[in-house]
C-alpha cells in the first residue's frame, strides 16, 4: 500500500505520514531478507521511493521510534523476536548510480557489490573488482569495510553521502572517518546514503577475467548456494577463523537446524529448519570452543540484531 496519508502506529501512539512515494508495510517477517532465511518479524518496514523520498520519510519519523537499515541481509543474523521500529530497505531501490568524471563512480547504497564490480571492470577501470566477491550490497561494504581477494571497501572510496535521523543529507570526505579492518566508525545516527569511487586505469582490460577467475575459486572452496551469511568470524591477526575451527573438529557438527560447513568451517549453514536462535547458539559455542582451546577471543564479522523469542535466552 501506499503510505500516502496512512498513520504509523507505535508505542499507543499514531503518526500520519504525508507527501512519500514509498511503500509502508507493517508486521513484516524478514526471513526472506537475509541470506540465512532466518529472521523475526519487523513492526514496520519501509521501501523508500528514492533518496529524496527516505530523508522525507526520517524528516516525519518522531525520534524515538528505532531505526534499522537492511540490504540484502548477507551479514546479519535477525533474532527470531524481530526488529521493534522501522526498518528501512534498501536494496534495488537505493540503486541509482552514474560517472562524474572518467575514473570517479558514484554508487548509492542500494547497489549490489558485484554490479558495481562488474560496470568499473567493463570501463577498464581497477580497483573495485574485489566487490564482486561480496555478496551484499554496497551499503553494507561501507559500514563494515568490506573486503575480499585482498582489496577492501575504503581504499577506492573518495566521499559519502550520509543520511541522518533528521532526514538531512551530509557530504563528507572519507578522513572523517576511523577506518581499520572490518570497522568504521563515523557520527552516530547517520547511514550511508551513497558513495563516490577514485579507481585507476586498467591498460590490461582485464577486469572481468579476473572477477571470472576469482569467483571460480571462491565457489570451489566455499559453500556457495546455501544459506549461510559468508564468514561468520573476523580472522584474528596472523592466522585464519576457519583453520582455528576445523583444528578443533567442527565441520558438520549441527545444532538444531545449523551446522558448520564441511567445505569451509567459517561458514554456519541453515539446513532448512535452522531458526535464528540455533545459528546464534551455534556462533557461541563456536567461539567458545576456539577460546578455551586457543586463547583467541574470535569476533563475528556478521551483525546479531533484534530481539529473542519468547523464552529464548543466550547461553
Amino acid at each position: 500500500m501506499s503510505v500516502e496519508n496512512s498513520p504509523l502506529n507505535f508505542s499507543g501512539q499514531s503518526y500520519a505520514l504525508q507527501g512519500l512515494r514509498g511503500k509502508l508495510s507493517s508486521d513484516y517477517v524478514l526471513a526472506t531478507h537475509t541470506t540465512w532465511r532466518v529472521g523475526g518479524k519487523a513492526d514496520y518496514v519501509y521501501a523508500p521511493a528514492d533518496s529524496t523520498d527516505l530523508a522525507c520519510f526520517l524528516q516525519q519519523l518522531p525520534p524515538d521510534i528505532p531505526l534499522f537499515w537492511l540490504g540484502l541481509g548477507s551479514n546479519v543474523l535477525i533474532r527470531d523476536g524481530g526488529i521493534r521500529g522501522v526498518v528501512i530497505l534498501t536494496s534495488g531501490l537505493l540503486n541509482h548510480w552514474e560517472w562524474l568524471a572518467p575514473q570517479v563512480f558514484y554508487a548509492e547504497a542500494g547497489m549490489s557489490c558485484a554490479k558495481i564490480a562488474r560496470l568499473t571492470a567493463q570501463a577498464n577501470l581497477s580497483g573495485a573488482e574485489f566487490l564482486a566477491g561480496i555478496p551484499g550490497t554496497f551499503g553494507g561494504a561501507l559500514a563494515m569495510n568490506a573486503g575480499a581477494w585482498g582489496g577492501e571497501t575504503w581504499r577506492v572510496v573518495q566521499s559519502v553521502k550520509t543520511l541522518d535521523r533528521r532526514g538531512i543529507i551530509h557530504e563528507r570526505d572519507k578522513t572523517e572517518f576511523e577506518i581499520a579492518y572490518r570497522h568504521v566508525k563515523g557520527r552516530e545516527n547517520e547511514w550511508f546514503l551513497a558513495a563516490t569511487l577514485q579507481l585507476s586505469p586498467n591498460p590490461a582490460a582485464d577486469g572481468l577475467e579476473k572477477i571470472r577467475a576469482n569467483i571460480q575459486q571462491r565457489n570451489e572452496k566455499q559453500p556457495i548456494g546455501l544459506p549461510s551469511c559468508g564468514s561468520v568470524f573476523r580472522n584474528p591477526p596472523n592466522d585464519y577463523a576457519a583453520r582455528l575451527i576445523e583444528s578443533l573438529g567442527w565441520k558438520g557438527k549441527y545444532l538444531g537446524g545449523a551446522y558448520v560447513s564441511e567445505k569451509h568451517a567459517n561458514f554456519i549453514i541453515n539446513s532448512g529448519t535452522a531458526t535464528a536462535q540455533d545459528i546464534e547458539s551455534l556462533v557461541q559455542q563456536v567461539q567458545l570452543s576456539v577460546y578455551e582451546k586457543h586463547g583467541i577471543q574470535l569476533t563475528p564479522e556478521v551483525r546479531i540484531v533484534g530481539e529473542f523469542a519468547t523464552g529464548e535466552t543466550t547461553l
